[in-house]
């Protein structure tokens, strides 16, 4: 029986010879299938959910707590959606080389791996944060991996619309583990991130439109071609800056928080706005995913440092 830890795996090598190549996975492996990248954004923004919540009167234990929970649930979705997207991952170019698909991880093991991570986030959140945080991250897990992976991105292109659902959980996590309710701080959280995710996700897809089309992935640029694409991108950016800036009117953060939500999410429609006259739609949608990334990080920071104390 193999170890379902670690094993071999022969591979056809990339030289024109019929020798194989032999890899054993490792710990590195098990950490790139968690997808670090966004567990590191997501991280930030339950940690801006937090703070916020806070006010000043930051439980250190509650914060380190409600982290873990989080980045463990979010793992585990992670984890599940490449062991589902495993057939397809193969076809992509970006992706096929990836421990999974190339098959130096089982599925088995990733299959096990996912749903431990999965019992122990929401055992974190569950018995050391609080129940409604708890609901949460099972909600945005049980969404995350079943209506959007396993059946939406195979089958239409609302998968990013109502994957977004599930992908705004992390900053509200963070904002009920202190509040322990979703009043409107709560709601304009998963604003932020709800508005955010399409205009994220579709600039990457339009870089890769074609490796999604060949594994047959329902993205919208895929489906749609990249004009409805950027449309679509400006109906997400345009009422990601009122909501916001939002925050500052349930006194949460201060001037400082409104100004800058402003500049930046305005900075972000001129960006997509100039797609319409790209003429090298692949570099624009690579600054405009870049630009993405760097306004959600600014965003929270921006949010935690000008905290309403009370």
């Amino acid at each position: 029986m193999d170890n379902p830890v670690s094993y071999t795996n022969t591979v056809e090598s990339t030289e024109d010879t019929n020798k194989p190549v032999v890899r054993s996975a490792t710990w590195k492996d098990f950490l790139d299938i968690t997808k670090p990248g966004i567990l590191f954004s997501n991280t930030i923004t339950t940690f801006g959910g937090f703070w916020v919540a806070s006010h000043g009167n930051v439980q250190w234990a509650l914060m380190i707590f409600v982290i873990l929970g989080t980045i463990l649930t979010m793992a585990s979705g992670c984890v599940l959606n490449n062991y589902l997207d495993r057939d397809l991952d193969i076809k992509m170019a970006r992706t096929k080389k990836r421990a999974l698909p190339s098959g130096v991880l089982k599925p088995s093991t990733v299959l096990v791996y996912g749903i431990i991570l999965g019992i122990a986030g929401l055992c974190v959140l569950g018995l050391l944060v609080n129940p409604l945080a708890a609901l949460l991250g099972l909600f945005g897990l049980f969404g995350y991996v079943w209506v959007y992976t396993a059946w939406l991105k195979r089958t239409s292109v609302w998968n990013t619309t109502v994957g977004a659902l599930f992908g705004a959980v992390p900053p509200v996590i963070g904002y009920v583990a202190v509040a322990q309710t979703l009043d409107m701080t709560a709601l304009i959280l998963f604003g932020i991130l709800f508005f955010w995710q399409p205009p994220h996700f579709w600039a990457l897809g339009i870089r890769r439109v074609e490796d999604y089309r060949e594994a047959g992935y329902q993205m919208l640029p895929a489906v749609k071609g990249t004009y409805q694409t950027k449309l679509s991108i400006m109906r997400y950016v345009v009422p990601l800056v009122p909501t916001s800036m939002l925050l500052y009117f349930t006194n949460s953060v201060g001037v400082i928080y409104f100004i800058a939500s402003a500049v930046l999410g305005l900075i972000w429609v001129f960006m997509c706005m100039q797609g319409f006259k790209a003429k090298d739609e692949t570099l624009w949608a690579k600054k405009v995913f870049v630009f993405s990334i760097n306004y959600l990080t600014l965003l929270f920071i921006i949010m935690v440092i000008d905290t309403v104390t009370l």
